[in-house]
């Protein structure tokens, strides 16, 4: 089997719903999961990063988990690793921190164990696992990802993005995906589904022309997910505001939550970070690019 003695694996962040698309859209962000990988006796997982300090550092951890389970779902065995793991995304934040390491957990067991496989397959895997296509399309693509889960595959499409910048408002504290889903409705009515579907065409389309003023207006339509979750968010409409009146497209909820993500055009974002950095002293707000690529493999001697 034709192993590396070295691997690099570097995963972007991502940033998924956008608003009106709930479940469907992600676009892959400039914050970077990183792991040089080499073969060893045992499982070890050095964590050099603040954002991930604590977590397991043998097999039981999440990549090690997601890189096993990958190669038995392609029918190989995984062989134990070393693993150096920096990470600029922070845990339970709306930014795929886990998306990142399922797709990463799949390039580990795609080059150990010499599978070979293609981008469609390997998002077939990622998307089962995540449950939904947006967050590990993008990690895997890069760019706007839109995406439909089916049974037991996805059709993910990934289009460029130019011309708008992200602004992320990070609070201090996690969100688990589960709290936050748990808000939801179980039904929408069909009138009110229809205009949200449309909100989210339009968003799409708006993008692929480079409209980012009127994509901006469609993130602010959503009727899936962000008027039940709001509670969870109490300063998320003074975030849209306060980004609205400094000269930002549009702002929604990142993934799950609880960070806000705002996009813009290059020129007002530092107006746009001043002001909220001033309205929220106890937030982190981060200037990140939007990226058209996604996970990168690099082998090493």
């Amino acid at each position: 089997m034709n192993q590396p003695p070295m691997l690099r694996i570097q995963v972007p962040a991502t940033t998924a719903n956008l608003g009106p698309g709930f479940d469907s859209l992600g676009i892959a962000l400039g914050l970077y999961l990183t792991i040089e990988a080499s073969r060893a006796e045992r499982w070890e997982v050095c964590i050099d990063c603040k954002e991930l300090k604590g977590l397991p550092a043998d097999e039981t951890n999440y990549l090690v988990r997601m890189a096993q389970k990958a190669a038995a779902f392609f029918g190989a065995e995984m062989p134990p690793c070393r693993l150096v793991v920096k990470s600029e995304i922070p845990l339970a934040r709306g930014l795929g921190s886990s998306a990142s390491a399922i797709i990463a957990g799949i390039e580990l067991a795609n080059a150990f164990c010499d599978l070979q496989l293609d981008d469609a397959k390997k998002m077939c895997f990622a998307s089962m696992e995540e449950g939904h296509p947006d967050n590990v399309g993008a990690a895997l693509y890069g760019g706007l990802a839109v995406g439909i889960q089916g049974e037991g595959d996805a059709e993910v499409v990934s289009l460029p993005v130019v011309g708008a910048e992200a602004i992320i408002t990070i609070p201090a504290f996690e969100l688990k995906t589960e709290k936050s889903r748990s808000v939801l409705p179980e039904k929408l009515a069909f009138r009110q589904a229809v205009s949200a579907s449309a909100a989210s065409n339009t968003f799409v389309a708006a993008v692929c022309a480079g409209n980012w003023a009127l994509a901006g207006r469609m993130m602010e339509k959503d009727q899936f997910h962000e008027p039940y979750r709001g509670e969870l968010m109490p300063y998320f409409a003074d975030v849209r505001k306060i980004a609205r009146e400094s000269g930002a497209y549009g702002t929604a909820v990142s993934g799950a939550g609880p960070t806000i993500i705002t996009l813009a055009n290059l020129e007002a974002v530092p107006a746009i970070c001043r002001a909220l950095e001033k309205a929220f002293p106890d937030m982190s707000v981060k200037h990140v690019p939007l990226v058209n690529y996604g996970s990168l493999v690099q082998f090493e001697k």
